[in-house]
């Protein structure tokens, strides 16, 4: 399977990541697993989580996913195979959150510690922390990875600005630096990532991960009306596509999906991995039945027509 070269880094990853959320959420450990090893066998090599994932479900602290993950690479005896992303920032509950030195380093040691490993491939900063000096959280960032407890790091859901300006503060001042961001980007919100990162990702020669690639599950195809929203968790947050603008993109990739011979979601994650300025979409699925769309999807090669069609269908402007 292809591997392509997350922005500056010296990671090579297949083009699409694993999303690692639905661990400990809505699929156990024993699944987890299962997924896991169909996944990788296919040749896919780079899975994605949080320190936060899956705090939101009932009973769950946080720290689910990274733990079931842990203990498939130790019973798989596999770690230096895979690339490893995690997070920090979010929410772990009791106000135990954002970039400051003693909570990332705090936060480095709990997720080493669930993961089973000794270093993290790819750290990135889950959220802004406007509270805290950029230049505290890259500084400790940068000890981290002299330590080498960190290989990379990243950032997702900062403002334009504020990762324009911990790049520059990186560079002025000879610190690790933000190598990769993670957005939100997909079929249906194509806006917000064109119009304000594109650019400074590719200028910044930034590895790109981009995270709700299926818009929650609506570009699979299986939510046409709110009689569908049962079909799954997610189902509920369906309303917002069902419109005059997502029936078309809908039909869009329905007519490419027949072309081809997949799955919509196949469909949709190959738009993706056609992007120029994107590494790897993150996706999920919850059996194995559905990873053969991720799969297809790393190798399908969408024509001109398929790609014009998609990109005037889904068209913001």
């Amino acid at each position: 399977m292809e591997k392509r070269r997350l922005g500056n880094t010296d990671l090579y990853v297949a083009p699409i990541a694993f999303g690692g959320n639905v661990f400990g959420w809505t699929i156990d450990e024993a699944t987890s697993f299962e997924i896991l090893d169909g996944f990788t066998e296919a040749g896919f090599n780079l899975i994605d989580t949080a320190n936060s994932y899956s705090r939101w479900k009932p009973g769950n602290k946080g720290g689910e996913s990274e733990t079931i993950i842990g203990n498939w690479m130790q019973e798989r005896k596999n770690r230096d195979q895979h690339i490893i992303a995690t997070k920090v920032g979010s929410d772990m509950g009791d106000g135990n959150k954002g970039l400051s030195k003693k909570h990332i380093t705090e936060a480095v040691e709990a997720s080493l510690k669930r993961l089973k490993t000794d270093y993290i491939d790819l750290y990135l900063s889950h959220f802004d922390d406007q509270d805290t000096p950029q230049e505290e959280t890259l500084q400790t960032y940068d000890e981290l990875i002299k330590a080498g407890k960190l290989r990379w790091i990243g950032a997702s859901n900062f403002s334009p600005e504020r990762l324009l300006s911990a790049l520059d503060y990186s560079t002025n001042n000879n610190l690790a630096r933000y190598e990769v961001f993670q957005p939100e980007y997909n079929l249906y919100n194509r806006e917000s990532f064109e119009q304000n990162y594109e650019q400074i990702c590719t200028e910044h020669h930034l590895g790109v991960i981009s995270y709700f690639s299926l818009a929650s599950g609506f570009l699979s195809g299986k939510y046409r009306s709110e009689a569908d929203f049962g079909k799954s968790q997610r189902g509920g947050g369906m309303k917002n596509y069902l419109n005059e603008r997502g029936f078309q993109i809908l039909k869009a990739l329905d007519q490419v999906a027949e072309q081809y011979k997949v799955q919509q979601a196949t469909v949709a994650l190959a738009w993706l991995i056609a992007q120029p300025a994107i590494t790897a979409p993150i996706a999920s699925v919850t059996n194995l039945e559905q990873l053969a769309a991720l799969t297809q999807a790393a190798t399908l090669q969408l024509d001109h027509e398929a790609l014009t069609l998609l990109n005037e269908a889904s068209y913001w402007r």
